[in-house]
């Protein structure tokens, strides 16, 4: 247990032992189980080659698994379980070192959510598995303390944090890299931002509108795009509105902008980027239900399943967007205090199936852990919430930043 926490997480450095009942099943292709046939003098039918009926095989001449199986295998592996992987040999350090591992799960469609999160208080990342049970604190962000004590964005692309701040020479982007386990600076973006929207898709990150340096009080209206093979920033065309303090999501193959503010005042419209025709188209009214306060946070917005639930802060309530006719659904309570701080200092993400929220507890101070997976289409929709966590721990319930990776 961590000192002080009482209650609270346990700190398990992913040290999970497999069982001898627990078998990982790989699906030889036949061309492979043919190959390895022969290579071990076997034939098709099941006479030995004497004639005289099935033979023993010798397994003492058996080759070894190739490298492209022996991968294949490795990638069915918990991710939890990868760090073992690391004392194997250096083939498979540099498996793991290298994200090639990474992008064979994507391909093979074994992918994992991991929660990265960055609480009031605290001087490290922290990351979570998608059920909460284990946690590892990140290595410390190599950055100065402008960075450190400032307002922080992030964002995941691929197997990539991005961490978005101001240092003392201006805005910057650090990013973490999971196969490495290491923070590097850069690339900066080509029009440095703070209180931007973002969002994930894939192997790439979205950003658009903010602001610049603290001098200049110019709105933006420009978007670009991380792709995480390259590590570089695209410049992407200007979106119709300049806002910041917006949010952003992709869904429908889209990336949307939504909600924020400009010199004109709130906005409650919404658009998004059609790359294949590489434009933008206003969506009107996108957030004209949502009652406006003074200095609250960008809106709270998660995509599951392809459909779009926003968390209203005034009132705690879960809402789905209907996208036929342009309004939102009322779910029903979300049981954290999102209003007690103006929607400020809570977490509400999507987590594979579910939505995600993290923040104030409402029987208490201290922080909650809910997921939930909504049945919009009911007339009567009823929600319910799984506690994953709710104790006195040490990490704040004042969440800073808070990005979710597919890996």
């Amino acid at each position: 247990m961590l000192e002080g926490e009482g209650k609270g997480f346990e700190q398990r450095e992913f040290r999970a032992e497999l069982s001898e009942t627990d078998w990982i099943v790989v699906d030889i292709p036949p061309s492979k189980k043919k190959k390895s046939m022969l290579e071990n003098g076997e034939t098709s039918g099941e006479s030995g080659s004497n004639g005289e009926g099935p033979q023993d095989p010798d397994y003492s001449e058996n080759p070894s698994l190739s490298y492209e199986l022996e991968s294949e295998i490795f990638a069915r592996f918990p991710r939890t379980e990868h760090w073992k992987l690391c004392f194997v040999n250096k083939r498979c350090l540099g498996l793991v070192r290298s994200g090639e591992l990474y992008q064979m799960r994507k391909r093979i469609g074994c992918v994992e959510p991991k929660v990265f999160m960055f609480a009031s208080g605290e001087s490290s990342w922290w990351a979570f598995d998608h059920v909460f049970t284990s946690r590892r604190k990140l290595p410390v962000l190599p950055s100065d303390t402008c960075f450190s004590s400032g307002d922080k964005e992030s964002v995941c692309a691929g197997t990539h944090l991005l961490v978005s701040g101001r240092e003392i020479d201006g805005l910057v982007v650090w990013r973490y890299e999971l196969s490495e386990n290491a923070w590097y600076k850069g690339p900066s973006m080509v029009n440095p931002r703070c209180l931007f929207a973002s969002a994930t898709c894939g192997d790439c990150a979205y950003v658009a509108g903010g602001m610049g340096a603290a001098s200049s009080k110019e709105v933006y209206d420009t978007a670009e795009k991380y792709n995480v093979e390259s590590r570089s920033w695209e410049a992407l065309p200007r979106m119709k509105k300049r806002r910041k303090l917006c949010a952003g999501f992709y869904m429908d193959n889209r990336f949307y902008v939504i909600g924020g503010r400009n010199e004109d005042g709130e906005l409650t419209c919404g658009e998004f980027f059609d790359e294949r025709r590489n434009r933008w188209e206003v969506v009107a009214d996108m957030l004209k239900d949502d009652p406006v306060q003074s200095s609250h946070s960008p809106p709270l917005l998660a995509v599951m399943n392809n459909e779009l639930y926003s968390l209203e802060v005034s009132s705690n309530q879960l809402k789905v967007y209907l996208k036929q006719t342009n309004t939102w659904k009322h779910l029903g309570r979300v049981p954290v205090r999102a209003d007690s701080n103006r929607g400020w200092g809570v977490a509400f993400k999507s987590l594979g199936n579910e939505l995600l929220v993290i923040g104030a507890s409402e029987a208490g101070n201290y922080m909650a852990i809910y997921t939930c997976c909504p049945d919009y289409a009911s007339d009567s929709p009823t929600l319910h919430w799984k506690l994953l966590h709710s104790a006195t721990s040490r990490l704040s319930h004042f969440i800073l930043n808070c990005s979710v990776m597919l890996a």
